[in-house]
């Protein structure tokens, strides 16, 4: 049962739904639900959402919010999306809490991945 006032969803613009797709399952081993050629909902990945076809993409030069994706080893994740096409546009840093750091995807979108 979803929680009354809780952020309940995600819709992310990506340029390619089918590369999008495989980065993601390549780099984070994320299941999808497809809904026609031009939207796919990602699975059991923390919040409900979905990638839907667009030619925008989203980065914190323009404003937009930060994704941040956990991960219990940063190297290896950092390691999957420059093999997967990503690319890293902030290294890994230290913050009160953790470490993290930035990529973006093959559409050009920026995360952020975190550890303890």
């Amino acid at each position: 049962m979803s929680q009354h006032h809780s952020i309940n969803y995600l819709e992310i613009p990506v340029k390619d739904i089918i590369a999008t797709k495989a980065f993601f399952t390549q780099v984070f081993a994320w299941q999808f639900q497809d809904y026609g050629p031009q939207y796919s909902c990602f699975l059991r990945v923390g919040i409900d959402g979905g990638f839907y076809q667009a030619d925008s993409q989203f980065t914190l030069a323009k404003g937009s919010p930060l994704i941040v994706i956990y991960s219990q080893d940063l190297s290896a994740t950092e390691a999957k999306i420059i093999q997967s096409g990503g690319q890293i546009t902030k290294a890994i840093f230290s913050f009160p809490g953790g470490r993290r750091f930035h990529f973006t995807d093959i559409n050009g979108n920026e995360y952020g991945v975190w550890s303890e």
